[in-house]
C-alpha cells in the first residue's frame, strides 16, 4: 500500500488530536470513540517492525562501467501499457526502466520527487479550486527529441479520465477529478486543475506515457501493446524477442541525468519453479526465489566457507549422501557378479547416479557464487473470509474466526526461519515504516478461544446443534422475536386451523441490510463482546446477480467497453459503470494472483475435516487448554447442520507456503469447533473461479502495498453495490464486507489537502474493516532474491523501487586500484 509523503514524528507533547492517531478504537453502537494510549508510537518503534532494504548499496564510483544483467521474470509482458488490464510486473518493470516516473518510492514507501523530471512540484492554488503546477526539468526529452510537455499530460488525463469509453483502460482514479491542465508561463510549466480536491495527486503521471502512446484510443488499446514509439529513461527498450523470451533494454544515449551504470540488462522469462536450475546452470544474474532455492544456496555457501567442493557436498548431503561403505560394496559386487540381468541392471543404475551426483556437485560450484538477499514484499498475506452467503454473512461468525486465529504464530512459522520480523501486520491499508501505518488490530481483538466460542454461541452455533430439529424450517436462530412467532404458527397448526403459514421465513444464507457499525470493539470487553455483536446491524451485500469481475475479458486482451456505457470511472467516488470495472478488477486480480500462485496446473482435491479431536488438541501455541469446556472440542452445529467451511487453496508448486499456512489455520479453527472443508485447485482456476466469482468461504492470497491508500485500496474494501441491471459490483472487495461509513472515509481521505488529516481518516478506516472482519492480515510477504555477488544496488528492495541507472557490477580492486569487473 502506499504512502503520503510527510513528517510524521508523534511524541507524548504532541496534541491530543495527534495522539488519537494511534489509539485503540471502541466498538460502540453510535460513534468512532478514540483514546489516548498511555505509551506514545514514535517512528523509530515503527520502523524497527519494518525489514531493512537488502540491495548491496555502493556508491556509483564503485560500481563498473559496462555489463549485461540477466534478470529473471515470470513472463514477457502482454502489453508494454501499464494502464491495461493485462500489464503484469515485467510491464511495471520496463516502464520503471524506460518511462518518466515524476515520483519514485522510497525506503520507507513516501512518495519522493523525481528531479530527473521536476525541478519542483506543489499545490500552487487551494481556492476556488485545487491547482497542482509541475515545472518540468528542462533536460527531459523523449527519445525522438521531443521535449517533454504539456501535451503528454493532456493526451494521458484524457485517456485515462473515463469520459471516452473507446479507452480500455483498467484504472484511472484520480484522473477523473482533473478538469483541465493548462500550459503555465512556459513550455515547462504544466498546471492541473482539479474539479474537486485530491490528496493522492502525486499518484498521478506515473509512468507519464508520449502522446503518441494516449492520443488515440488505436494506439493506446493496441499500437502500445507490442512496441513504444518513444521514451525517455535512462535505458531504451532494445528488443522484445518472444521466440527465445527475453527483453533487452539498452543504455539510452539521450538520457540527461545519470548515465546508466549498465550497458544493458535481459528480462528472461524463467518459471518460478526453474528458477533453482537457471541459476545452477549461471545463465542468470538476479531473480526472485522461493524458499526452497534460498536454502540451497546458503548451504552452498557454507560449503564453500568450510573448504568443501561440489563433490564433497554430493557426498555429504547430496544424491551421493545416502550411499554407506557396505552399499557401495554391495552395490560393486553385484555389477560385477555372475549374474548379467543383474549386474546390467546395477550398472545404469550406479551410472545414473554418479550423473546426478556430477549434475549436483556442479551445481553447487555454481550456487555458490550466488548470495541470498532478503527483506519484507511490500505486500501482505490475509485470510479472506466470504461474507456474501452461508454462516459467514454473520459477522459473528467472521469475527469468531478471526479471534480462533494466532496471527503471530502464522507470521513467525513464515518469516521466523528467515530471519525476518514476524510481527502480523496491523493495518489493512499501510504496512510498517509507512507514514499511515497505525496498528488498528485491537479493533478486532488478539486471539482468544474461550472469546471466539462465545460469539459463535451467540450466532447459535453450539454443540450438538448439528443434530437438534429446528423449530421452523428456516427461521434464524438467535432471534426470539422469530421463535415465538414460530411457536405461535405452530400452535395454530396443531389447533387444526388451516391454511396457516409462516410468513417472513428466511432462507438459509440471506443476510441482513443493516446500518453501518459506527465504532470498533475494544479487546478488553470480552464479556461484552457478544452483546455488543447482537446489538449491531450488521451490514453485508445481497447474493442475488453476483456480478463476476473479470467474466467479460476475453483472454489475452483487455475486454471491450460495454455498448451505452458512459460516465466517468472512479476507484474514489463512484462504482465504475461495469465493464470498465471489470477491467479494473482483472488487473488488480491479476497483480494479486501473480504473488500467490506459481506455474503448474493439478486437479481439484478436497480433503474434508471431520475429525473431533479433543478439547484444546489443536489450540495455538500459548492458548491455555479449557479445562471446565468438555464439549469445546465438539464440531459445533446449528438447526441441525453442521458448521462447516470451504477453505479454497491453489495447488501449484508455487503455492506450499500458502497451503502451509492454510493447515494451521485449519488446526487453530477446529479448537474452537469450526470445521473446514479443504479443497485445493489449479492455480489458473483459483483466482477466476473462485475468489473473484466468490465460490469460496476461506481463502488466503495477497495484496500489493501502495502509497496511495486512500486512492488505491478503496476498491478493495468499498462495500458492494447493486448495478442498474440488478447485479452486484464488488469492485476488488472479494470478501463482499463493506460499510457505507468505511467508502465515506475513503472518499474523505482522498479529498482532502491536509496529509495529517487524511491519514488520520485512513487510520479510522482501517479500524472499521478490522471490526468488519472481511479480511484478515496475517504477515507481510518474504522478498528472496538470488544475486549474483558482484551484483551490486539490486536484490530486495522492499518498499522502495529500484534506481536502474545504479545497478551494476561491482568494481574489482587491485594493487593498481579499482578496476572494472570483466
Amino acid at each position: 500500500m502506499s504512502q503520503i509523503g510527510a513528517p510524521r514524528g508523534r511524541t507524548c507533547s504532541r496534541s491530543p488530536r495527534s495522539r488519537t492517531l494511534r489509539s485503540v478504537a471502541t466498538l460502540t453502537s453510535a460513534v468512532l470513540a478514540v483514546t489516548v494510549l498511555a505509551g506514545c508510537s514514535s517512528d523509530e518503534a515503527d520502523e524497527a517492525r519494518a525489514a531493512a532494504q537488502d540491495n548491496a548499496p555502493a556508491a556509483r564510483d564503485k560500481v563498473a562501467d559496462g555489463g549485461t544483467l540477466r534478470w529473471a521474470v515470470d513472463a514477457l509482458p502482454a502489453t508494454l501499457n501499464t494502464f491495461q488490464a493485462d500489464a503484469d510486473g515485467t510491464t511495471s518493470r520496463i516502464a520503471g526502466a524506460v518511462l518518466p516516473s515524476l515520483y519514485t518510492i522510497d525506503e520507507r514507501g513516501r512518495p519522493q520527487r523525481n528531479p530527473d523530471y521536476l525541478e519542483s512540484a506543489q499545490v500552487a492554488e487551494t481556492e476556488p479550486k485545487q491547482v497542482v503546477l509541475y515545472k518540468l526539468n528542462q533536460q527531459a526529452v523523449w527519445s525522438d527529441g521531443r521535449e517533454i510537455g504539456a501535451a503528454d499530460f493532456v493526451a494521458q488525463w484524457r485517456a485515462l479520465s473515463g469520459r471516452d469509453t473507446a479507452y480500455w483502460t483498467a484504472r484511472n482514479s484520480g484522473y477523473e477529478r482533473i478538469e483541465k491542465i493548462e500550459r503555465g508561463k512556459n513550455d515547462l510549466e504544466v498546471r492541473v486543475t482539479f474539479s474537486k480536491p485530491y490528496a493522492d495527486w502525486q499518484s498521478l503521471f506515473t509512468p507519464l506515457y508520449p502522446k503518441q502512446v494516449m492520443g488515440s484510443p488505436d494506439a493506446f488499446n493496441d499500437g502500445a501493446r507490442t512496441t513504444l514509439k518513444a521514451t525517455a529513461g535512462p535505458f531504451l527498450l532494445k528488443a522484445v524477442d518472444r521466440k527465445n523470451g527475453d527483453v533487452t533494454l539498452a543504455r539510452n544515449p539521450r538520457w540527461w541525468g545519470q548515465p546508466a551504470k549498465l550497458d544493458s540488462m535481459v528480462l528472461t522469462a524463467v518459471a518460478r519453479a526453474d528458477r533453482a536450475d537457471a541459476l545452477a546452470a549461471g545463465t542468470l544474474d538476479l531473480a526472485e526465489i522461493d524458499r526452497s532455492t534460498a536454502e540451497r544456496i546458503s548451504l552452498a555457501l557454507r560449503d564453500a566457507r568450510a573448504g568443501r567442493n561440489g563433490a564433497q557436498a554430493a557426498l555429504a548431503h547430496g544424491p551421493g549422501a545416502s550411499i554407506t561403505p557396505s552399499k557401495a560394496l554391495k552395490s560393486w559386487a553385484l555389477a560385477h557378479g555372475s549374474d548379467e540381468e543383474k549386474a546390467e541392471e546395477v550398472r545404469a543404475a550406479r551410472e545414473k547416479n554418479q550423473k546426478a551426483i556430477a549434475a549436483y556437485a556442479t551445481a553447487q560450484d555454481t550456487l555458490a557464487k550466488y548470495v541470498v538477499r532478503k527483506s519484507l514484499e511490500p505486500a501482505y498475506t490475509q485470510l479472506s473470509l466470504n461474507g456474501e452467503s452461508g454462516p459467514l454473512a454473520d459477522e459473528r461468525v467472521r469475527r469468531a474466526v478471526a479471534r480462533a486465529i494466532n496471527r503471530r504464530e502464522l507470521a513467525e512459522s513464515v518469516l521466523k526461519p528467515l530471519g525476518l520480523p514476524a510481527d502480523p501486520p496491523g493495518s489493512h491499508l499501510a504496512l510498517a515504516g509507512q507514514a499511515a501505518y497505525a496498528d488498528s488490530s485491537d479493533a478486532l481483538g488478539s486471539q482468544d478461544t474461550a472469546e471466539a466460542r462465545a460469539l459463535l454461541a451467540d450466532a447459535g452455533w453450539v454443540p450438538g446443534g448439528a443434530v437438534r430439529k429446528p423449530v421452523e424450517a428456516g427461521t434464524k436462530a438467535g432471534s426470539e422475536a422469530e421463535k415465538k412467532a414460530a411457536e405461535k404458527k405452530a400452535a395454530e397448526k396443531k389447533a387444526g386451523e388451516d391454511g396457516a403459514k409462516t410468513e417472513g421465513t428466511k432462507t438459509e444464507g440471506a443476510k441482513t441490510d443493516g446500518a453501518d457499525k459506527e465504532g470498533v470493539k475494544k479487546d478488553a470487553a470480552k464479556d461484552s463482546a457478544a452483546t455488543d455483536a447482537k446489538k449491531q446491524a450488521e451490514d453485508t451485500a445481497s447474493d442475488e446477480g453476483l456480478y463476476i469481475v473479470g467474466d467479460d475479458k476475453p483472454a489475452g486482451r483487455p475486454a471491450a467497453p460495454a455498448v451505452g456505457a458512459a460516465g466517468p470511472e472512479s476507484g474514489t467516488e463512484i462504482l465504475a459503470p461495469a465493464a470498465a470495472a471489470a477491467r479494473q478488477s482483472a488487473a488488480l486480480l491479476a497483480r494479486a494472483e501473480a504473488l500467490d500462485t506459481g506455474t503448474g496446473a493439478h486437479a481439484a482435491q478436497t480433503v474434508a475435516r471431520t475429525d473431533k479431536g479433543v478439547a484444546g488438541a489443536y489450540a495455538p501455541r500459548g492458548t491455555a487448554a479449557p479445562v471446565t469446556a468438555p464439549e469445546a472440542g465438539k464440531a459445533l452445529g446449528k438447526d441441525g447442520k453442521a458448521l462447516s467451511l470451504r477453505f479454497v487453496l491453489p495447488s501449484g508448486p508455487g503455492s506450499e507456503a500458502l497451503r502451509a499456512v492454510g493447515d494451521r489455520i485449519v488446526r487453530m479453527l477446529d479448537a474452537v469447533g469450526i470445521r473446514t472443508e479443504v479443497t485445493k485447485v489449479s492455480d489458473d482456476s483459483f483466482f477466476k473461479d473462485h475468489v473473484a466469482s466468490g465460490d469460496y468461504d476461506l481463502a488466503l492470497y495477497s495484496w500489493p502495498a501502495t502509497a496511495f491508500p486512500a486512492t488505491d485500496a478503496r476498491p478493495i474494501f468499498a462495500k458492494p453495490e447493486p448495478a442498474s441491471d440488478g447485479s452486484l459490483l464488488v469492485e476488488q472487495n472479494y470478501s463482499r464486507v463493506g460499510t457505507d461509513r468505511i467508502d465515506q472515509l475513503f472518499d474523505q481521505a482522498a479529498g482532502t489537502l491536509d496529509e495529517e488529516e487524511a491519514r488520520e481518516l485512513v487510520r479510522q478506516a482501517d479500524a472499521r474493516i478490522w471490526a468488519a472482519a472481511g479480511s484478515i492480515p496475517l504477515y507481510q510477504r518474504p522478498q528472496l532474491v538470488a544475486a549474483k555477488a558482484d551484483v551490486v544496488n539490486a536484490g530486495a528492495w522492499g518498499l522502495a523501487g529500484p534506481r536502474y541507472q545504479d545497478i551494476g557490477f561491482k568494481k574489482k580492486e587491485t594493487s593498481k586500484g579499482a578496476e572494472r569487473t570483466p
